[in-house]
Order: C-alpha cells, then sequence, then structure tokens
C-alpha cells in the first residue's frame, strides 16, 4: 500500500507547501515542480499538476515569477511537444498579472513553447491564446499579447494571417499608452515574419501612426523601430519611409525621442545606406551634437568615432570635428567624459596628418580636465592613438596627467589608473616607464587603502610578465624587498602578497635565492596576521621551489609556525604541511 500511495505524496506536499503562508516553502516547492512532475509521470502532470498550477492564485509576485519561468522549459514533463498546449493556460493566466517582471518572463516563456510547437497546434492552441489575450479587457493581457505575435504569425494560414495583422493595428491605436509601448517595441519582431507585400503597406501605416503618437514614451520606442524596419525594407523603400521618420525624430520637442535617436544613429545609418547617411542625416547628428539637452549630448558623443566612420575622412573634419571642439570645453563633465572614452578612435579614421593637427590639441585639453573620470578615460584609450601618432607627440603631455591621477584623493581614480599601468607600459617602452612610472607602482604598496595596495601589487605582477623577469630583477625585486622592514604589519603584508604573485613568473632560482630569505625572515615577525600570512606565501611557494629548498628551509619553518601560540597561524601552518608532504612524496 505504502507502494501504491508513494506518488501522491509529492503532489501532497506541494498542495501543502504552496498554500503555506511562509513564501520561502511556497518557492521552493516551485522550483522543485520539475522533480515533482518526473515523480508524477507525464500524464499525472498533464491532468493534475497543471491544472492545479492554473487555478493557483498566489499573490506573491516572486512565486509567480519562478512559476513562469519553470513552465518555459516543462515541454518534456508533460508528454513532449505533442502535448505542449496545455502550458498555455497557467502562462496566460500569468500574462494578465499586474506585475510587469512576471508578465515579462510569462510571455518569454509562451514564446519558447510557441516555437517548439507543430504548425497544426499553434494554429489550434496557440493563436487562441494570443487573440484571448490581445481582447483583454485589463491592459495587462494586451500589452503581453503585443509579444506573442510573431511566434504566431508564420504558421497561421491567409485569412487568419490578415485577421492578426488587423489586431496588431488596433493595439498600436489602443487607448493605454503602455499598448501602444508594447507594440511599438515588439513590432520590428512581428515585422520580420510579415511578408514584403504587407509589410510596404499595412505595417508601413501601423508605424507611421506610432511615429506620430502624442505620447513621447512610445515615440521613442518607434524610434528602435526604425533600425528594426530599416534592415528588412529594400534600400529605396528605407529611404522613402524611414529617413524622413529619422530626420523629424532628430528634431522632436521631446528630449528622450532625441536621446533614443542620438543613441540608436549608428544602426539607423547602416539601415539606410552611406549615400543617403552623407546628405540627410549628417545635418541631424551634427544637431544632436549641438542638442540643448545634455543628456542628448552625452548620447551623440558617444557615438562620435562609430559615425565618422561611415563617412569619409574629409566630411567628418569638415562637419563633425567643429562639434567635437564644442564638446571638449561643454559645460557637463558627463559630456566630456562621454567624448573622452570614443576620441581616440577617431585617430585611425582621420589618419596622422589630421589627428596631429586637429585632434591632439583636444587629447591635452581633456588630459587636462579637472575631472579625473575625463582624464582616465582619454588614458585608457591611448593604445589607439599611439598607432596613428607614436607615443613621442603623447609622452610630454601623458606623465603629468598620470602622475595627477596617481596622487587622486579619491581612492578609486588611483584604482583605475593602477589597472590602466601595463597598458601604459606596453605603450610607452620599458624605458619611459623606468624613469617616469616605477617610482609611482612602488609608492601605491604603501596607500592607505587595502584595494590600491591590492591591486599594486598584482599590477607589480603584471609588469614582471610584460617586462619580463631580468628587467624585474633589476627594477621591481630589490625596491619591493627593501619594504618589508615598514613599521606597519599591514604594508608588510602587502608585501608578502607582491612576492608571492611574482614567485610564478620569477621562477626557481630568483625564488630561492632572493624572494624565499625574506619569508622565512617574517616567520619570525611579532604580528600573527603576518606569520600566518607567511604560512600561506610558503604554501603557495612549494609548487615553485626545488624539493630540497621545501624539505631543507620551507618544511622546518613551517613545523616551527605549527606550535605557534595563536590558533590562526597554527591552523594556517599544519595546512601548508600537508601540500608540503603531498608535494614530497609525489617527487
Amino acid at each position: 500500500m505504502a507502494m501504491a500511495d508513494e506518488p501522491l505524496y509529492p503532489i501532497a506536499v506541494l498542495i501543502d507547501e504552496l498554500k503555506n503562508e511562509d513564501i520561502q516553502l511556497r518557492l521552493n516547492s516551485i522550483r522543485r515542480l520539475s522533480t515533482i512532475a518526473r515523480a508524477l509521470g507525464e500524464e499525472r502532470t498533464r491532468k493534475e499538476l497543471i491544472p492545479f498550477l492554473s487555478e493557483n492564485n498566489d499573490d506573491e509576485d516572486e512565486v509567480l515569477l519562478a512559476m513562469a519561468e519553470e513552465l518555459g522549459v516543462f515541454i518534456p514533463y508533460v508528454g513532449g511537444v505533442d502535448h505542449a498546449h496545455v502550458l498555455l493556460p497557467p502562462l496566460e493566466t500569468l500574462c494578465t498579472v499586474e506585475e510587469t517582471c512576471v508578465r515579462d518572463k510569462a510571455v518569454e516563456s509562451l514564446c519558447r513553447i510557441g516555437a517548439q510547437m507543430k504548425e497544426s497546434d499553434v494554429v489550434d492552441w496557440f493563436v487562441p491564446v494570443v487573440k484571448r489575450l490581445a481582447a483583454g479587457e485589463w491592459f495587462t493581457a494586451r500589452v503581453s499579447s503585443c509579444g506573442l505575435f510573431h511566434i504566431a504569425y508564420p504558421s497561421a494560414p491567409e485569412q487568419l494571417k490578415a485577421e492578426l495583422r488587423s489586431i496588431y493595428g488596433q493595439l498600436c491605436q489602443d487607448d493605454m499608452p503602455m499598448v501602444r509601448r508594447a507594440a511599438a517595441s515588439n513590432l520590428g519582431k512581428f515585422a520580420a515574419t510579415v511578408e514584403p507585400t504587407f509589410l510596404k503597406t499595412e505595417i508601413m501605416s501601423i508605424f507611421d501612426d506610432l511615429t506620430q503618437d502624442d505620447q513621447d514614451s512610445v515615440r521613442l520606442l518607434a524610434v528602435e523601430g526604425c533600425a528594426a524596419l530599416g534592415k528588412l525594407l529594400e534600400p529605396q523603400d528605407c529611404v522613402a519611409h524611414i529617413l524622413p521618420v529619422i530626420v523629424s525624430f532628430a528634431q522632436d520637442k521631446s528630449w528622450r525621442v532625441r536621446y533614443m535617436v542620438a543613441n540608436q544613429l549608428y544602426e539607423l545609418c547602416e539601415a539606410v545606406g552611406p549615400e543617403p547617411t552623407r546628405n540627410e542625416l549628417v545635418p541631424a547628428y551634427v544637431r544632436l551634437l549641438r542638442d540643448n539637452e545634455a543628456e542628448v549630448r552625452i548620447a551623440a558623443a558617444g557615438k562620435v568615432t562609430k559615425f565618422c566612420r561611415i563617412l569619409s575622412p574629409q566630411l567628418a573634419i569638415q562637419h563633425i570635428l567643429p562639434c567635437v571642439k564644442e564638446l571638449s570645453t561643454d559645460s557637463s563633465q558627463h559630456v566630456r567624459s562621454a567624448l573622452a572614452s570614443v576620441i581616440m578612435g577617431m585617430a585611425p579614421v582621420l589618419g596622422k596628418d589630421a589627428t596631429i593637427e586637429q585632434l591632439l590639441p583636444i587629447f591635452l585639453s581633456l588630459l587636462k580636465d579637472e575631472f579625473p573620470d575625463v582624464r582616465l578615460n582619454i588614458i585608457s584609450k591611448l593604445d589607439q592613438v599611439n598607432q596613428v601618432i607614436g607615443i613621442d607627440l603623447l609622452s610630454q603631455s601623458l606623465l603629468p596627467a598620470i602622475v595627477e591621477l596617481a596622487e587622486d584623493r579619491h581612492w578609486r581614480v588611483r584604482l583605475a589608473i593602477i589597472e590602466y599601468i601595463p597598458l601604459l607600459a606596453s605603450q610607452l617602452g620599458v624605458g619611459f616607464f623606468d624613469d617616469k612610472l616605477g617610482a609611482l607602482c612602488m609608492q601605491w604598496l604603501e596607500d592607505k587603502v587595502y584595494s590600491i595596495r591590492d591591486a599594486a601589487a598584482n599590477n607589480l605582477k603584471r609588469l614582471a610578465e610584460e617586462f619580463g623577469p631580468e628587467w624585474a630583477m633589476q627594477h621591481i625585486v630589490p625596491q619591493v624587498l627593501e619594504k618589508i622592514n615598514n613599521p606597519h604589519y599591514l604594508y608588510r603584508m602587502t608585501i608578502l602578497q607582491a612576492i608571492s604573485l611574482l614567485a610564478p613568473v620569477m621562477g626557481a632560482e630568483i625564488t630561492s635565492q632572493k624572494l624565499l630569505p625574506v619569508v622565512i625572515t617574517s616567520s619570525k615577525d611579532r604580528v600573527p596576521n603576518i606569520k600566518f600570512n607567511v604560512a600561506k606565501v610558503l604554501q603557495a611557494l612549494i609548487p615553485i621551489l626545488d624539493s630540497s629548498d621545501v624539505e631543507k628551509i620551507v618544511k622546518p619553518c613551517l613545523v616551527e609556525l605549527s606550535e605557534d601560540p595563536d590558533v590562526d597561524v597554527r591552523d594556517y601552518a599544519s595546512q601548508a604541511l600537508q601540500s608540503c608532504d603531498q608535494v614530497m612524496m609525489s617527487s
């Protein structure tokens, strides 16, 4: 009897847990749906579990979200694609709830299921779901329906296709802006499934209505539609239908719409092709670069390099460069920062002469900007300019900016510049680095902020990899080892970390001769934190060192530490001793 009752047990637990007041229990049971479905078998899952879920009216969004997600991958548990339609009712209910993320997940799961269903099943089961949602009384259902048309449409017969196009057209003119927004944002996906003849007529007329919507939130989503539809239309149709819309959107009264145009401009240019871009979109782009809203200028400035790549160097110099000069002294630091992050990419487009004449003064003014983010963005993209004009011209101006950033009072700025040091080192070459930047790298090892000291130690390792062990032996190792006598134990700890990072790069010989003695000496430190870090470093050095060094030097030191009064020191030392023994056994 117990055996016969066993399959009932999971569903009983599930029902109990789904009705439990504790949200965590309800969530756990939803996340275990697949396990329960396997225990029940396909038929009982279809007949008992799915109907139960359809009736489950949980009011916790978190539970509903988990359910929407689980049902999307449930086809194997209900008997495969032939029975996929049984999953549609609970998801249809979830498409009508108020919480947006639950609806979005339910739509995503419906699309996943619909894409796997047979064509006949899509027509019999999926299309009715779409139609019911599109006719829903509550706006949430209509919003959700917009994301399902591109799955339903391809399988439908001609008459049904015409009906679906008509329903989508009505959704684009819905009274609720939220529904029109959803229709606008899904138009590209739906249009991709529509036949070319209807694309030019019905879809373009729907699109025209959306572009003239009185709500800016709908119009800005229509901007995305421009790029999506542009890729589907023939070039001449694109110029006739899409280009005028882009040009008018670039002058829209709402800054949000202009912002979207600035953000999407490169994709829009790709859609309309190079010739119309030069004639029509360059003036529109120049207007956006000079927009009175800082957000629009930020978006436009961020696309300046991509846009210039479409143009000839002459056009870029004639039209875009004057705007770039204005932006480099813009009143908003965020505009200057956006410009600084991409302006370096213009150098290869403009070529050497124009870069030296026109761009270099702009780089240099941005390098002296009062805001650290602007200077950082210039330095981070240095390699792009270096390829065009060589480092000599830049290095005289770079150094003051780097030194200033290296000593900036905001530790995050110092951290960012440390991360660029290996890139700078490879660009500037070993000579320049030794003269100017070497001292800075050592100075960071004694910074007040732990993250800076940690990054500085990693930086030394990357430099040793860049310039090789011989260079590191001359320029890094002696200075690092000198600092082990620093009176503050936190700085001594940083040096131990630097040693463990440098050892793999330096190799067994240098580690044994130079680095190991310093670590062994530190094992006599009076601070327990140093001693257990010595044990950790020694454990990291064991694979690098020769077995004779491990046996004669490392092991005795660890044995001594394993008898230390401090419990942590003993613990780390015994862990290191185990590693020691494993290495000795394997060798």
